[in-house]
C-alpha cells in the first residue's frame, strides 16, 4: 500500500521517517485523533485529511482573522531543552461554540451586532506532546475588548467577529493564540450519532416541556438528547458555571465513545463518523492539512486520563455599572494560570493549585 501522503499529495513529516509497519501506525494516529482530543475537532479533521482529500474539502476555512491584529503576543521560544523527536513548542487553540449555525457554524452569516458565542475555549498542547488542556473561559466574564471599553467576552465576537474576539482573548491572557476554531452544538449532534450515541451519567432525569427524555443514571444519549442536556440552565444550582461543565462533559463523552466503540478501528465506520467531523468546524486558513497532520502527530500518545477539562479561576458573580448580570475573574489567579500557559507549565500550576480552577468532576451537573 502506497503512503496516505503521498496519493493525497502531502509534503512530507519532518522526522517521520520509514515505517516497515505502516498500516498500523496510520491506524494509532487514526485512533489518537478521537480517542485522545475530540474536544478539539480542529483536530479530529486533521483525521480526515490524512483519509481523504475530500473530507479535508468539507472544512470551512474562514478568512484569515490573525492578518488584521494590530499587536500580538510573542512568539514562544522553542525549548532547547526538549526531547528528541518532540515539536519544541506549544500550540494555543480558541474554539468557539453555538446554539447557532449562523453564529458559529456558518462565519460567512456573522452580522456585526448579531451573534454571540455560547461557548469559549482556550485550548493549550504542551510542547512536550504529553497532555492537552481544554480551559473554558465563561462567556459573561466582564473584560476590557480593545476599542469598546468594558464587556461581556462574547460581546467581543459580536462587535467584530472572530478578530476582535482574538485580539480579546490575547491582551485578556498574553497568550499568543495559534489557531482559531468555530462550531456548533448542531454538529454535535451529528458527531454524537455518528458514534452511535454517547454515554452521561445523569444526575436527575432529564425531561424537556414535561416529557421524560432519560432516567437519571447512566445512559446511552443520541445526539438530540444530549443537546437537550446541555442545553438546561435554570434547573443547574450554578446556572451557567454547571451548564459549562456539562457542555465539557459531552465533549469528554464524545472522546471516551470514540475510544471504546472501536469506530475508528473499523474502515466501514470511518466515513460516516469523519463526515460529520468535517463539516462540523470552520477554521482559520494556517490549518491546512500539513499542519492538521503535525498536530495528530503530536497528540498520538494522548491518552484519555492525559485529557484535562476546567473553567479558569473565578472570583463568582457580580453586577456591571450598567446593570448587566456578569462572571468575575480571579485575576491573580487568572493571571498566575496564564503565565503558566505562556511558559508551558500548566502541569505544575495545576498541582500547586489545586482548588484554583473548576475542575469537570467524574458526574457532571
Amino acid at each position: 500500500m502506497s503512503d496516505l501522503r503521498d496519493d493525497l499529495g502531502l509534503d512530507p513529516v519532518p522526522g517521520d521517517g520509514e515505517r516497515p509497519r505502516r498500516r498500523l501506525r496510520e491506524r494509532k494516529v487514526l485512533l489518537a485523533v478521537l480517542g485522545s482530543l475530540v474536544a478539539l475537532a480542529v483536530l479530529v479533521v486533521g483525521g480526515a485529511a490524512v483519509l481523504a482529500a475530500r473530507l479535508d474539502a468539507n472544512v470551512e476555512r474562514i478568512e484569515d482573522p490573525f492578518e488584521a491584529l494590530p499587536t500580538r503576543p510573542a512568539v514562544p521560544t522553542p525549548d532547547e531543552d526538549a526531547a528528541e523527536g518532540t515539536p519544541g513548542t506549544p500550540v494555543n487553540i480558541l474554539v468557539l461554540g453555538s446554539d447557532s449555525r449562523v453564529s458559529a457554524g456558518d462565519p460567512s452569516q456573522w452580522e456585526a451586532g448579531a451573534q454571540r458565542t455560547d461557548v469559549m475555549m482556550l485550548v493549550h498542547l504542551p510542547a512536550d506532546g504529553g497532555a492537552g488542556y481544554v480551559m473554558s473561559l465563561p462567556r459573561d466574564s466582564w473584560v476590557d475588548i480593545p476599542g469598546h471599553g468594558q464587556a461581556k467576552l462574547n460581546a467581543a465576537f459580536s462587535l467584530g467577529g472572530p478578530t476582535l474576539l482574538l485580539q480579546t482573548v490575547e491582551a485578556l491572557t498574553g497568550v499568543r493564540v495559534d489557531h482559531f476554531a468555530m462550531a456548533d452544538f448542531e454538529s454535535f449532534v451529528a458527531i454524537t450519532d455518528a458514534l452511535g450515541g454517547v454515554r452521561i451519567d445523569l444526575q436527575d432525569d432529564l425531561v424537556q416541556r414535561g416529557e421524560l427524555i432519560a432516567s437519571a443514571g447512566e445512559q446511552r444519549l443520541t445526539g438530540e438528547q444530549a443537546l437537550v442536556w446541555v442545553r438546561q440552565r435554570k434547573n443547574l444550582a450554578r446556572g451557567d458555571f454547571d451548564r459549562v461543565q456539562r457542555h465539557q462533559a459531552w465533549i469528554r463523552a464524545m472522546v471516551q465513545q470514540a475510544r471504546d466503540s472501536g469506530t475508528l478501528a473499523d474502515p466501514t465506520r470511518w466515513y460516516p463518523l469523519l463526515d460529520a467531523v468535517t463539516n462540523a468546524v470552520a477554521v482559520d486558513p494556517g490549518l491546512d492539512r500539513n499542519r492538521m497532520i503535525e498536530l495528530l502527530m503530536r497528540v498520538r500518545d494522548v491518552s484519555g486520563a492525559d485529557l484535562h477539562f476546567f473553567t479558569v479561576p473565578l472570583d463568582g458573580t457580580g453586577t456591571s455599572a450598567d446593570g448587566q448580570s456578569i462572571v468575575v475573574l480571579d485575576r491573580p489567579q487568572f493571571d498566575a494560570l496564564m503565565t503558566a500557559v505562556r511558559e508551558d507549565r500548566v502541569d505544575e500550576y495545576l498541582a500547586r493549585n489545586p482548588d484554583e480552577v473548576d475542575r469537570l468532576p467524574a458526574q457532571a451537573p
